[in-house]
């Protein structure tokens, strides 16, 4: 079944201009879809000091989705803490990798911070010093190797754009300018109308996670497809 869902995204500006496109090597869409499935199996076992709800020290309104939050009328969260979970939780503005989230989480960091339309608004000043995990933009970035976080304004700035969906292939970017960010897997038909894709900070759960899209639902919500400029 392909889902029907609202794309709520990742830090979606850039604050420091046009982007540049990192010199270097080729990377390999196998290698870039390796990158992906680490963070989707992800082990790890939080306590409960990486629950929290409230401000942080700066001020900063942090809310994990851990399953003790279930705001009414909202996505609730889905980690226990004292049991091993699977999959790195969405924070938003995060940037972590499987290793710094373990250094973080056993530090007694927030092990992720859920997406609000305050956060959109605050962009930079609504991500938390005080949080760990990954959200869309951060995950491309970390996929591709980049050496920090791109904004989804950003990461077409490092692309060619392939005008047709059905050019894509392994590592692609589907891509909503300033909105959300996924990655592409592979065709599931050969008319090539469903595709598999890595994204996070989606429905159902607020983790990275892989699953059947439709062409037509991105495509009628104003996403566009795109090749990084040093993929091999």
């Amino acid at each position: 079944m392909i889902r029907r869902r609202a794309f709520l995204g990742g830090l979606g500006a850039c604050l420091s201009g046009c982007a540049s496109v990192p010199t270097g090597g080729g990377i390999w869409g196998r290698e870039v879809l390796a990158v992906a499935e680490r963070y989707r199996l992800h082990r790890w076992r939080p306590t409960v000091a990486n629950v929290f709800h409230g401000e942080d020290a700066f001020g900063v309104r942090v809310d994990t989705p851990d399953t003790s939050y279930r705001p009414p009328g909202k996505r609730p969260g889905w980690w226990n803490p004292g049991e091993t979970n699977v999959g790195i939780p969405y924070q938003w503005g995060g940037f972590d990798t499987p290793e710094s989230f373990d250094r973080k989480v056993a530090a007694g960091f927030a092990a992720g911070d859920v997406y609000t339309p305050l956060k959109r608004k605050l962009l930079y000043d609504g991500v938390s010093r005080k949080a760990c995990g990954i959200d869309c933009s951060g995950f491309i970035s970390r996929c591709w190797g980049l050496p920090r976080a791109y904004s989804t304004r950003e990461l077409q700035g490092l692309c060619e754009p392939l005008g047709e969906f059905a050019r894509m292939r392994a590592g692609d970017l589907v891509n909503k300018h300033n909105v959300h960010a996924l990655l592409f897997d592979r065709w599931l038909d050969p008319g090539k109308t469903q595709f598999v894709a890595y994204e996070t900070g989606s429905e159902p759960t607020w983790k990275v996670l892989r699953h059947a899209i439709a062409v037509s639902y991105v495509a009628g919500k104003g996403y566009r497809p795109f090749r990084y400029r040093a993929m091999a």
